[in-house]
């Protein structure tokens, strides 16, 4: 007998500009994944003590608290969880975030197309969980 368990991915959006964070949302939903917003660290953590997250999609400047605190906390409480990085600075331009953060995954522009995120996200998702 064979038992197969199929999961949908699970994504947390943190981005402080509501709209951007819509337009990634309805790109991950329509690819069949489970995207939630939240637009600071208050929410991002209360978000993460409650809710298991495969990835999160991360603004680098975000207006309420601090990203590397939030990956960080991420890294403590769900160190599966695996994070993209979006920026519309140069911040850590030369790769350095790598170094910042143990998940990272992946550092892109934040008007990187809506497409190419939600396929980022769909293949870190489909990265293996250990059991």
């Amino acid at each position: 007998m064979t038992f197969c368990e199929t999961r949908t991915t699970s994504v947390l959006i943190v981005e402080s500009v509501p709209e951007l964070a819509t337009v990634w949302q309805r790109h991950l939903l329509r690819q069949g994944m489970n995207a939630c917003c939240v637009r600071g660290q208050e929410d991002a953590i209360a978000h993460l003590s409650q809710n298991e997250t495969d990835i999160i999609i991360l603004d680098l400047v975000i207006e309420e608290g601090s990203a590397l605190a939030i990956a960080d906390y991420a890294n403590y409480r769900q160190p599966e969880a695996r994070v993209i990085f979006v920026t519309n600075t140069s911040f850590f331009s030369d790769g350095s975030i790598f170094a910042h953060s143990a998940n990272a995954r992946a550092f892109v522009q934040s008007n990187t197309p809506p497409e190419d995120l939600a396929a980022m996200a769909a293949h870190y998702g489909a990265e293996p969980r250990a059991s």
